[in-house]
């Protein structure tokens, strides 16, 4: 587990995680944590990652690593978590170099995850965008679609970004309208889970069928059907929270509930 705490991190070395410009660097043992080692000036603390500090550092990189999404297939569930932050802290502190407010260079802080502006004190923090994503069922169907950026076969769960003032209830109601023109009841909570693509906050949520045909634009679903248990398509990554969401659904039904 990745401790957030950077009071922790009293040193420049430790594990290291290389994010390039299109990938992520391969570690000795296959996976994407470097042995510890001394950090390369540049590398931004993490926290720390079984009991040793841990930052992420950016660079060129080489063509020959693994997309991000890529490392989804293979990389071990725990370290889900911290590929996400490592993705979405890099993010951050290449996109607020300079302040949004008077257009100084930022300073980053080392005892917290801020860019602070020493002309007018303006302070950014990680941009985190909050999203919806929902799983529409009728009985022991579920409704699942596709979009064109998907592998092939892939089908997923419903999913957007909450609009300025809305409730994220209203979100899975507008969201599930516009993409695929049916209307839905009860909305229920599920679970919660930070993605880095680009660095959305995921609020997974059932909603129960109401009313309507299936009607899509084309454009963002390129596909969305009716499903049983019995008749599942590709589905997306095990531990992503769109496949939890499809997971439990298909436990409750097996279970009688």
């Amino acid at each position: 587990m990745l401790i957030r705490d950077l009071s922790r991190v009293n040193q420049r070395q430790g594990y290291l995680i290389r994010i390039g410009r299109d990938g992520v660097a391969p570690a000795p043992d296959g996976g994407i944590i470097q042995p510890p080692c001394d950090w390369p000036s540049g590398a931004i603390a993490l926290g720390e990652w079984q009991g040793a500090p841990i930052a992420v550092l950016g660079e060129n990189g080489s063509s020959e690593w693994p997309g991000a999404r890529q490392w989804l297939h293979s990389l071990p569930r725990e370290q889900f978590p911290l590929l996400s932050s490592a993705l979405q802290v890099l993010k951050w502190a290449r996109d607020h170099r300079f302040c949004g407010r008077c257009g100084k260079r930022m300073k980053r802080l080392e005892h917290e995850f801020a860019m602070h502006c020493t002309g007018c004190q303006h302070r950014s923090y990680p941009r985190i965008s909050p999203c919806i994503i929902t799983l529409i069922t009728r009985g022991r169907e579920l409704l699942l679609a596709r979009s064109p950026r998907f592998g092939p076969g892939m089908y997923s769960t419903l999913a957007g970004f909450i609009e300025a003032g809305e409730s994220a209830e209203e979100a899975v109601r507008r969201e599930v309208l516009e993409e695929v023109g049916v209307e839905v009841g009860r909305v229920s909570y599920f679970q919660s889970q930070s993605w880095p693509f680009p660095h959305s906050f995921m609020l997974g949520y059932y909603a129960e069928y109401a009313g309507g045909e299936i009607a899509i634009d084309g454009h963002e679903i390129e596909d969305a059907q009716w499903f049983t248990p019995e008749s599942l398509p590709g589905l997306p990554p095990k531990f992503s929270i769109s496949h939890a969401l499809i997971d439990n659904f298909l436990r409750s039904v097996a279970s009688g509930r």
